[in-house]
């Protein structure tokens, strides 16, 4: 992906080094995944899988219910010397820009989300953030956040790789907040709340499919706009794609696949749905909720 030299957003809270209190003691320091050494699957990063994006907190909340005490960082742009901070701010930059372009041509006003960078832990409105939570955008503050590790995870526990499986990993989180904008998110925690177990879980994976859709929808205008992407990128975005499908991340921690359990949908659904947005570049494509066929 070609990013270097180009604008990066000033959106980003970056919590990094800061630390957390509760109480008169320090909270204690979760275990670091995908830091110096890549190990096996060990508890955390099975609720890493488990979590993956987010989406065991997003699709759960109703307007962001559970209100923990939040920490005030002003937004800024990253360090220069900096390079994967520097990146998330480019991607997020881009994002910034394609969706803003987006809701004009609907008449819309988009309101970029913050992007949080934090190590170890952190509070968000929608409870505490740790490494082990994996990203995920919280609506209550209107906030994605990101333990760079994450992308440590990415490529050696998950064999996902490349610059642009990353990028990958913010354009969904982003895609959840453009759902929050467009008042998708808040319905489906609506339904979601009345439901059963197996209807909620159906409406998480039409959900979540639907931001794999809008991320795609945000690399076909990169593309268009930035000419950002090199050969191979797409590939590794659909690799991420594939390598985060329930059905796989089920066999990989060593489980039975089991499909009423799935909140994000199958390996070939999520490449599917990307795909579509991508080569569409419409975000009208990514009626996951209207679709018979996901």
């Amino acid at each position: 992906m070609k990013w270097r030299g180009r604008r990066t957003s000033s959106n980003i809270e970056d919590r990094r080094g800061a630390g957390m209190r509760a109480g008169r003691g320090r909270m204690p320091r979760m275990v670091r995944v995908g830091g110096g050494r890549a190990g096996g699957l060990g508890a955390i990063a099975v609720v890493l899988l488990g979590l993956y994006f987010g989406v065991d907190l997003t699709p759960l909340l109703t307007g962001g219910a559970i209100v923990a005490p939040q920490e005030e960082v002003a937004a800024a742009p990253p360090p220069s010397d900096d390079p994967r901070a520097q990146f998330v701010g480019v991607v997020l930059a881009d994002t910034e820009e394609i969706w803003s372009g987006i809701f004009t041509g609907m008449d819309l006003r988009y309101r970029p989300p913050n992007l949080v960078l934090f190590d170890g832990q952190t509070r968000s409105a929608c409870g505490y953030a740790s490494a082990a939570t994996g990203p995920f955008y919280c609506p209550g503050d209107r906030k994605a956040y990101l333990d760079l590790d994450f992308f440590r995870v990415l490529e050696r526990e998950l064999g996902a790789k490349g610059d642009f499986a990353a990028a990958y990993v913010i354009a969904h989180e982003v895609a959840h907040h453009v759902q929050n904008e467009l008042g998708i998110l808040p319905e489906v925690s609506r339904l979601r709340a009345a439901a059963g177990t197996t209807e909620a879980n159906q409406l998480s994976v039409r959900l979540e499919l639907q931001a794999d859709c809008l991320s795609g929808v945000w690399a076909h205008h990169a593309e268009a706009r930035f000419g950002s992407l090199e050969p191979g990128d797409i590939d590794e975005a659909l690799g991420a794609a594939s390598r985060i499908g329930d059905d796989a991340l089920q066999r990989r921690a060593g489980g039975v696949v089991v499909p009423d359990s799935f909140t994000h949908g199958t390996s070939a659904q999520r490449v599917r749905w990307f795909r579509a947005g991508f080569e569409s570049g419409n975000p009208n494509s990514c009626d996951t909720f209207a679709a018979g066929r996901l």
